[in-house]
C-alpha cells in the first residue's frame, strides 16, 4: 500500500512559515547561527516576534522546524530502469547528503527541537515516501520487491546509526564481518547495504 504524502500547511500559515524559514536561512548565511534571535528573524520575515513565539515557542524549535523542512526531498527518486539500480542510486545520494556537514547539522537541529521524537518520525517518513516510490515502480515492472519497512531497517537504519554514532569507523558493506580501509560513510557502503538486502531476498525465493 502506498503511503499518503505528508501535507504542508496552506494559506496564511504557509506564507508565514515560508517567510520565517527564508529569513532563518538568509540570516544564517549572513550573520551566522550564534547571532540569530527571534526578533532579528521576525524583522527579516516581516512578522512580529509574538507571531514567531506563538507558532514555534523558542529559537531551538524554530531552527528544528527549518531543519526538518530542509531535509524534505525536493524531487522523487530517479528512475534507472530496475530495482537494484534505483535503490543503489537513492542510497548513495541519501548517505552523501546526510553525512555531509550541513546534513549532520540539519539532523542535529531536527532532533534537538523535538525530544518526543516527532521530528525524527517526520524525517523517517520522508525516507519512507521516497522508498515507496522506488518499490512501486519495481512492482509496475513486475519485479520482486521488499517492503518499505524492510528497506528502512536494512538500508536506512544502518546508515543513520553510523552517521549519528560511528562516523569515523570503517564499514562492512556486504555484512561479511570484514572491515575495509575506507570510512563507512561512502557510496560503497550504501551499495553494500542494498546488495545485502537484495541478496537476502533472492536467497529466500
Amino acid at each position: 500500500m502506498s503511503r499518503k504524502p505528508m501535507v504542508r500547511p496552506g494559506g496564511r500559515s504557509a506564507r508565514v512559515q515560508e517567510a520565517v524559514h527564508t529569513a532563518v536561512r538568509e540570516l544564517q548565511a549572513e550573520v551566522g547561527r550564534p547571532e540569530l534571535t527571534i526578533p532579528l528573524i521576525a524583522a527579516r520575515a516581516g512578522v512580529t516576534p509574538s507571531t514567531v513565539y506563538r507558532r514555534w515557542g523558542d529559537l531551538q524549535e524554530l531552527l528544528s522546524d527549518v531543519a526538518v523542512e530542509n531535509l524534505r526531498p525536493d524531487t522523487p527518486p530517479q528512475d534507472h530502469g530496475d530495482l537494484a539500480a534505483d535503490l543503489r542510486n537513492w542510497a548513495e545520494q541519501f548517505i552523501e547528503e546526510m553525512a555531509s556537514p550541513i546534513g549532520r547539522a540539519y539532523i542535529r537541529d531536527a532532533l534537538l527541537g523535538a525530544p518526543d521524537g516527532d521530528n525524527a518520525a517526520r524525517c523517517s517518513e520522508y525516507a519512507a515516501e521516497q522508498i515507496d516510490v522506488v518499490l512501486a515502480r519495481a512492482a509496475e515492472r513486475g519485479e520482486d520487491a521488499p517492503g518499505v519497512e524492510l528497506v528502512l531497517d536494512r538500508v536506512v537504519a544502518p546508515m543513520m546509526y553510523r552517521i549519528l554514532f560511528r562516523p569515523g569507523d570503517p564499514g562492512d558493506p556486504g555484512g561479511t564481518g570484514r572491515t575495509g580501509s575506507t570510512g563507512s560513510l561512502t557510496a560503497e557502503y550504501a551499495r553494500g547495504l542494498v546488495r545485502g538486502l537484495l541478496d537476502g531476498l533472492d536467497a529466500s525465493h
